[in-house]
């Protein structure tokens, strides 16, 4: 379920509820653990986290677990996303990237000027990039009208 959300949420906060999200991370095979929180131009959060399996393709990514949860629920407006991620029993060491299927999953919903992405490393430690910085040729909607 969503939280309730801001729509003037702070990077902070936003990172804060991505750590959340990360203890969830079902990781049996890498470790890795991921969270995610995606904050809706309307206000909400959505939460995701990394979802492993055995077969390893079906794996889901915890930004593309958010993204999921948001448009089931309706929405169609993103404003940023916070992502967190490191090796299990840590709090992320490491800036956390999206992996080229969620930064198209973004660009498939989000406004590549204007759509922010937080990478934390769950610490002190974050960047901001918006998703034309992190996809910079990116292939979306647009190009087949």
């Amino acid at each position: 379920m969503a939280g309730a959300g801001r729509e003037d949420m702070t990077d902070a906060e936003l990172i804060l509820e991505a750590k959340k999200a990360r203890k969830h991370a079902y990781v049996p095979y890498s470790h890795f653990q991921v969270g995610a929180a995606l904050l809706t131009k309307s206000g909400r959060i959505y939460h995701g986290c990394n979802i492993e399996n055995a077969a390893y393709t079906p794996t889901n990514c915890a930004e593309r677990t958010a993204f999921f949860k948001a448009i089931y629920d309706g929405e169609r407006e993103f404003d940023k996303i916070a992502v967190v991620g490191g090796a299990e029993g840590t709090d992320g060491d490491e800036l956390c990237s999206p992996c080229g299927v969620c930064r198209q999953v973004m660009m498939e919903f989000c406004d590549p000027e204007t759509f922010q992405i937080i990478l934390a490393n769950g610490k002190d430690k974050y960047i901001r990039r918006s998703l034309k910085e992190m996809l910079p040729f990116g292939f979306g909607p647009e190009n087949l009208k």
